[in-house]
């Protein structure tokens, strides 16, 4: 295998250690710590400064996974079966195609969640107008993190059942 490959390799697993991983240190640190009844006035700076900053770094990662992935994948089996769909009718392509499916829907549950809910819900809850309907978005855009944490677990644990000659 080349240079490049393993280059290609590494960048994706640590794209998506970085995109996880931000995930899982946003329910398990930033939520609890802005959820303490002293820093309640924080809490929506908190959460908008967070979630913007991880919006660039987040975006990244899922740019380097897309891009390393399909280097990867066309590197180890080549255009062709791709192009002519026989990929998909062996073991390995068919999890793969799981796990992309699982792909596009996290991509578009990121795109809106950040770039539609998420910046509403900040919107609302800076300008304290309709408390029901500031909570309504803020659940929403809660709810669409854990699912793409969820989804994106999902991904992981079909990238190891690649790895390690799982079929689906």
């Amino acid at each position: 295998m080349t240079t490049l490959y393993y280059i290609s390799v590494f960048l994706h697993i640590l794209s998506a250690m970085t995109w996880i991983g931000g995930m899982i240190f946003f329910a398990t640190v930033v939520v609890p710590i802005i959820r303490r009844p002293e820093l309640k006035s924080l809490a929506t700076k908190l959460v908008d400064w967070t979630g913007r900053r991880f919006r660039v770094v987040g975006w990244i990662s899922l740019s380097t996974l897309i891009i390393t992935g399909t280097f990867n994948l066309i590197y180890r089996f080549g255009w062709h079966d791709f192009i002519h769909g026989s990929f998909f009718h062996t073991d390995f392509g068919q999890t793969m195609a799981y796990k992309l499916i699982f792909v596009v829907i996290v991509l578009l549950i990121s795109a809106y969640h950040d770039f539609q809910i998420g910046p509403k819900a900040t919107a609302l809850r800076e300008g304290n107008l309709a408390p029901q309907e500031t909570e309504k978005i803020r659940r929403q855009a809660s709810m669409l993190g854990r699912l793409n944490l969820l989804f994106s677990l999902i991904i992981l644990f079909f990238a190891i059942s690649l790895i390690r000659g799982l079929p689906w």
